[in-house]
């Protein structure tokens, strides 16, 4: 009997001693990955071959397919820029005016933009300028460049290093050296099809500086001024909200017309409750509605164009986007189409504003639906997209 003890107790040692193994080799694995990623970008003082491959797609699509998410938006004229960690780089503009202007501050920063020497965008010239201070960049939103309204957002590639760098900072050691971060940042940073209506999610917020600026104007500073007012951590308001995403995500899971427009209705109650219940003043009210005009339409944007890049037949990618091994020719479309439904339902809990960005995405995609004229109206002053829902639903 002993024995028998005995060698189990042997077995049970050696299967422990193989895990440990195991996880020593894996550990020094990770550390050896760990040791190979990048700590600065390939190009610095010029864009990349895939920087320009993206920055290309960006205006590709968006003037292939550009109409059919908000009409006129293919056409129009809005260049880019894309920063690292020492440059900024334009492109889609001539002779551009110095330096940017904040968005709405109207702050002046930066310098004279220079031609990128030795090098071009496709045959055509582009411009940079180094960042006046480290950290200090045009940010991803929009910014203007004289009268241009840019679409602002880091490089794909600097994005991946600056994500992974802030990880390493905010995680302990010794824990820090053993996460894999290159699995992590892909978490957050999927490829190149997300960076391209990323790019497109700021090009959205420059259009709708180009045809409402004091909307825009107002839709920041109300966040400025009122988010820290609004009652994040109401349990009640929260709970309220969840019933609200709730019947979003219901309405767009729906199949068919009448069903989305009953629950557009019961969301259109359920929102009156909540305020009601809440006692939200008239600014708070604001804040939300701006808040969904303003990036729940460029999440929109984002995600339909996505979208419409994998379901048209006729849209071919840039065959320059061949040579970049993150490009799936948007066949992930579908899939984080339906990711980002699903996701409206957990957001009631979201600390930030977060939720209006998903609120907002909801009801210009039941306005497809229920009111497929309602972009026409999306810039005319006093109109919310609850506005539209409310009227395209007939409730008073």
């Amino acid at each position: 009997m002993k024995s028998k003890k005995k060698g189990c107790l042997s077995v049970a040692l050696r299967g422990l001693m193989v895990i440990a193994g195991l996880c020593l080799l894996l550990i020094i694995l990770i550390l050896i990955i760990n040791s190979r990623q990048p700590t600065q970008s390939t190009k610095i003082d010029r864009l990349s071959p895939a920087d320009k491959a993206r920055l290309a797609e960006v205006i590709h699509l968006r003037q292939a397919l550009g109409d059919q998410v908000m009409p006129g938006w293919s056409q129009a004229d809005i260049p880019v820029i894309a920063y690292n960690e020492q440059y900024l780089f334009l492109v889609g503009c001539t002779d551009p005016e110095s330096g940017w202007r904040k968005v709405p501050q109207n702050t002046q920063l930066g310098q004279d933009w220079e031609v990128v020497p030795g090098d071009d965008f496709y045959g055509q010239i582009y411009y940079r300028q180094p960042l006046p201070a480290p950290g200090v960049t045009t940010e991803n939103f929009t910014v203007r460049v004289g009268e241009h309204w840019v679409a602002s957002l880091m490089s794909l590639e600097w994005m991946k290093i600056s994500l992974a760098s802030e990880l390493r900072s905010d995680i302990p050691q010794p824990f820090s050296s053993i996460v894999p971060y290159p699995i992590v940042v892909r978490l957050f940073v999927p490829g190149s099809e997300s960076y391209v209506t990323g790019v497109l999610h700021e090009a959205m917020h420059a259009y709708q500086g180009q045809r409402a600026p004091a909307r825009l104007a107002a839709a920041e500073q109300s966040s400025r001024k009122t988010s820290a007012a609004y009652p994040w951590e109401e349990a009640a308001l929260t709970e309220a909200w969840q019933k609200e995403l709730d019947l979003l995500h219901q309405a767009m899971r729906a199949t068919t017309q009448e069903e989305s427009l009953q629950l557009a209705r019961e969301f259109l109650h359920q929102r009156e409750m909540r305020r009601e219940a809440a006692k939200l003043s008239d600014a708070l009210i604001d804040y939300e509605r701006c808040r969904e005009w303003e990036e729940g339409i460029a999440k929109y944007a984002e995600r339909m164009i996505y979208l419409l890049a994998h379901q048209t037949p006729a849209y071919q990618p840039l065959p320059e986007m061949d040579q970049d091994p993150e490009f799936q020719q948007y066949q992930g479309a579908q899939k984080k189409w339906d990711q980002e439904v699903d996701q409206i339902r957990r957001m009631a809990n979201d600390p930030g504003d977060g939720r209006f960005y998903y609120s907002g995405f909801a009801q210009a995609v039941l306005l497809d639906r229920l009111a497929p004229g309602w972009k026409d109206r999306l810039f005319d002053s006093g109109v919310w997209l609850e506005d539209l829902l409310r009227e395209a639903a007939a409730v008073p």
